[in-house]
């Protein structure tokens, strides 16, 4: 419960603030959220599998954020960000949608 409060005040401060993303970050903002999102439907699936471990989800979320805007940032370097990007976007996306087929799964049993 305390995370789903703190998620709701975390979107609420973000809502009202409205925090500027500096100009040379705005690439690596769609990144990081899918990164993000990844963790987050990956530790509610091993939640409604009975194997969550916080120190193990906080682990992820962060390192899956910090390794994404970090190979974003290689292609940057050398000239192929955009393809990296969407390198990205594509494994992610795919971990995404297996998480959410097995919470889904697990849900209605079907």
């Amino acid at each position: 419960m305390i995370a789903v409060f703190g998620l709701a005040l975390g979107v609420l401060a973000g809502l009202l603030l409205e925090p500027s993303i500096p100009i040379a970050l705005q690439p690596y903002l769609p990144i990081a959220v899918v990164a993000a999102l990844d963790a987050v439907f990956g530790g509610l699936r091993a939640h409604l599998d009975g194997v969550f471990d916080d120190k193990v989800f906080v682990i992820s979320f962060v390192s899956n954020v910090l390794i994404a805007a970090l190979i974003v940032y290689l292609g940057d370097q050398l000239g192929v960000g955009g393809q990296l990007s969407t390198g990205v976007i594509v494994v992610l996306g795919i971990r995404i949608f297996s998480n959410v087929a097995a919470i889904r799964r697990h849900v209605f049993h079907a």
